[in-house]
């Protein structure tokens, strides 16, 4: 029988929020854009979504701690012959018949149709409404019409640097023509997925509608780069604030501050900004680095090179030599 908190490797006294976590973290490596054509990651992710469907949400976690529902969300009390133990579970029980054939031939009578048994196909389980009597309608029981869960649906959405950066809201046009606004979290990371849920596909007759997953694709920044909650950025100087120090202008994340460039800096001279880099909700911030580059004017003039040159003829010097490069 499946264990669905092993399923999020988790504990079974964990929080909501360690629930939520340890789904977003295994939703990240095992969703399917992610994993193209990997068959094994598919299934994960559908087992750790079905699995966060029932823990995510307190009520139906309290009735599958108590036994109420299995891992599928049905009616434990509801379980018969044939019905499996896991999304679809009844298909799948006869989806492969005996003698050699794929399927094999049941009545269950008018009210039980082909779209019942497909039901599966659309990304849900079967959930009987009655119990089933092999009577058919004349025999006082009957199958009342399936409910089964609607299909996932996945987006993907572009945002810039600093959206993802601070946070920010966006609106998503969904398939049915439906749109949503949606909050990119503060610390937004490239590739990960937002869960919109009940905005998939609709159910099969009182069935719940699926969930869509809006994948993050966060666009280059010409100025800044990233390495987890820090963030780098070349800051051109000139040859006169190298050398003599300057208070300079550096753009961040958050909006531009001032830093001071001490004398006699070099190209590559880094500088830490504490707490200027990527803050994610709940968390510190990170720090961002400042690495100076050194710039000349585009068309040094007679006059700096004839200073350039008077001042190296009283103060010769190498810099590859220190390198090794001599």
């Amino acid at each position: 029988m499946t264990d669905l908190y092993a399923v999020l490797g988790i504990s079974r006294d964990a929080s909501q929020d360690d629930i939520k976590k340890a789904y977003r973290k295994l939703a990240k490596k095992y969703h399917p854009d992610l994993n193209p054509g990997n068959k094994d990651a598919e299934q994960k992710f559908k087992d750790i979504s079905q699995a966060y469907d029932i823990l995510g949400d307190p009520d139906k976690r309290k009735r599958y701690d108590a036994g109420e529902i299995d891992a599928a969300g049905q009616e434990q009390g509801m379980r018969g012959a044939g019905a499996g133990a896991g999304p679809g579970g009844f298909y799948r029980s006869y989806a492969d018949g005996g003698g050699g054939g794929k399927y094999r031939q049941f009545d269950f009578g008018e009210e039980f149709s082909a779209e019942d048994i497909f039901a599966d196909l659309f990304g849900g389980g079967f959930k009987r409404r009655s119990g089933f009597s092999a009577g058919g309608p004349g025999g006082g029981g009957g199958w009342k019409r399936s409910e089964a869960r609607g299909g996932d649906v996945n987006y993907q959405i572009r945002v810039s640097f600093q959206e993802a950066a601070a946070g920010a809201r966006k609106r998503v046009r969904l398939a049915d023509g439906e749109t949503v606004d949606i909050n990119i979290p503060p610390g937004c990371e490239d590739g990960q997925t937002l869960r919109l849920k009940g905005k998939g596909k609709p159910g099969l007759g009182a069935g719940p509608p699926g969930d869509a997953y809006v994948k993050i694709n966060v666009d280059k920044d010409p100025r800044f780069s990233r390495d987890g909650k820090d963030v780098y950025v070349d800051l051109p100087v000139s040859l006169q604030e190298a050398v003599e120090g300057a208070t300079v202008t550096v753009p961040t994340v958050t909006g531009k501050v001032q830093m001071k460039v001490p004398p006699g800096s070099n190209t590559g001279k880094t500088m830490r900004l504490r707490g200027r880099g990527i803050q994610p909700k709940g968390e510190d911030a990170g720090d961002q680095y400042v690495r100076l580059q050194v710039v000349l004017p585009e068309k040094p003039d007679d006059e700096l090179k004839k200073f350039v040159k008077d001042w190296a003829k009283k103060h010769p010097y190498n810099p590859r030599e220190k390198a090794g490069m001599v």
